[in-house]
């Protein structure tokens, strides 16, 4: 059974796509921390980041670095968190948050933002992939 993240990979569920490869998905988190708060998933299913096969984990790191890099690009900051965490879906992601001080990350506070700021966010993130 497909987990939300592998249609979200597969367009099967809208998102916000900052970035893809043949292996990888980026797309922004509907609920997110910060403006540019990305989650990166792997397309292969696996629930948890550590039961990745190492040869995968490694490209996976890259992809998310990779995406980092866009993501402060697009929005300059001190840093860009990574983040695993997450029990409610079953499908291993990285967040990735642009941050200039450790509240930045804090998943107790959220930010909200309208669909056109989203779509604002994620092709300003797309323009900076490489």
């Amino acid at each position: 059974m497909s987990t939300l993240f592998s249609k979200i990979a597969a367009g099967e569920i809208p998102s916000y796509k900052c970035a893809e490869s043949d292996k990888f998905y980026a797309f922004l988190d509907i609920d997110p921390v910060t403006k540019g708060h990305t989650l990166v998933v792997p397309r292969k299913e696996v629930d948890y980041i550590f039961d990745m096969e190492d040869a995968d984990l490694a490209e996976f790191e890259v992809f998310a670095k990779r995406v980092a890099r866009a993501i402060k690009a697009a929005f300059p900051c001190k840093k860009v968190a990574q983040i695993v965490l997450g029990l409610e879906v079953n499908h291993a992601h990285i967040h990735l948050l642009p941050m200039n001080s450790e509240a930045d990350v804090d998943f107790k506070h959220h930010v909200k933002l309208t669909e056109e700021e989203f779509k604002e966010i994620a092709e300003k993130i797309r323009k900076e992939f490489k």
